[in-house]
């Protein structure tokens, strides 16, 4: 009696993403540009303090020279 031939069997292995792998996933895509934005916002408004503290400075100014140049 002859054995019968062993045939390869595949087996495929997919892992299927868990739901926080997943969730995390997503997370990372959506972060990249909430991050971009955040920075570009923060940015924004270093720069928005500096026009105000130059404003605030040469309104200072003006206000020592117009009380100094008064009789």
């Amino acid at each position: 009696m002859q054995a019968a031939p062993v045939r390869p069997t595949t087996v495929r292995a997919t892992a299927i993403p868990s739901f926080t792998t997943a969730l995390r996933a997503v997370e990372s895509l959506l972060m990249s540009s909430g991050q971009r934005t955040a920075r570009r916002n923060a940015w924004n408004s270093v720069l928005e303090d500096r026009r105000r503290a130059k404003d605030r400075i040469e309104t200072e100014r003006a206000l020592r020279q117009s009380v100094a140049g008064r009789p």
